[in-house]
């Protein structure tokens, strides 16, 4: 099984030209002539040629490896899988819960959603666009999210999303029965060591704890795609952050 590597360059639906720098020539570029329209229906073009990536990649043989500038992006992956037949469970690595809909975020920020999206809570424009079916929630775990939104943290206690505070955790947990698809949003990573980020927040796993996480869930066989949503290249002034998430992607890709 081959990685088949997806950069999709966008952040919601605005380019990040210094993304799409870091693309390898064997990389597959998902561009799109986007609408000034409703910014989900642009997102909704995005997840859709993604999804046709993802399930592409998957009957010739490949894993997907997508690289977006969001994780909104997942629904794209995640509906990919379903159209190549396969219902995966999901592993989401996040310093947020991604877990907001319009009646419980403070912000307004779609790109707060995506995980509630996925488990068919919420406003469901960009899921439907894909075609996805909702994933079921006692097949998703999420770990560590330790910035929580009021009304997020209470609809995540009484989902039936498996919560997991530390990483860490997931090296005794039992995992999903399905194959996984596994979302690394790279502001998981303590700060400290992972700076260029557009929502940091303080605490998080050091690059050693993810590392000896992901090793071992790439010892399991089980992960069928990866999505991993990246830093702010703008911030990265050294590409030091960079250097550090790519590194921990080889290393959930058993590279």
């Amino acid at each position: 099984m081959g990685d088949r590597f997806i950069l999709t360059p966008y952040s919601l639906v605005e380019p990040l030209p210094a993304l799409q720098t870091f693309s390898q020539p064997d990389w597959h570029l998902n561009l799109r002539e986007l609408p000034e329209s409703a910014q989900q229906v642009g997102m909704s073009m995005l997840h859709e040629s993604l999804a046709s990536k993802v399930a592409e990649a998957l009957r010739s043989g490949d894993r997907p490896v997508s690289i977006a500038g969001d994780c909104c992006s997942v629904i794209g992956v995640a509906a990919g899988m379903q159209r190549a037949g396969i219902d995966p469970g999901l592993i989401w690595f996040d310093a947020h819960g991604d877990f907001n809909t319009w009646e419980t975020t403070p912000s307004g920020f779609v790109g707060g959603m995506p995980l509630a999206m996925l488990v068919g809570r919420g406003e469901q424009t960009m899921p439907a666009a894909a075609g996805l079916r909702r994933l079921a929630e006692e097949h998703v775990i999420l770990t560590d999210a330790r910035d929580l939104d009021p009304g997020e943290k209470i609809a995540l206690e009484r989902s039936e999303v498996n919560r997991l505070p530390r990483v860490t955790d997931l090296l005794t947990f039992s995992l999903p029965e399905a194959p996984l698809l596994v979302h690394f949003d790279t502001d998981v990573l303590d700060p400290a060591y992972a700076p260029a980020m557009s929502y940091p927040s303080s605490g998080g796993p050091t690059p050693d704890e993810l590392s000896q996480v992901f090793q071992f869930l790439a010892g399991t066989g089980k992960v069928r795609a990866v999505s991993m949503s990246t830093w702010d290249p703008e911030l990265d002034v050294n590409g030091g952050t960079a250097e550090i998430c790519m590194r921990l992607l080889r290393v959930l890709l058993g590279m």
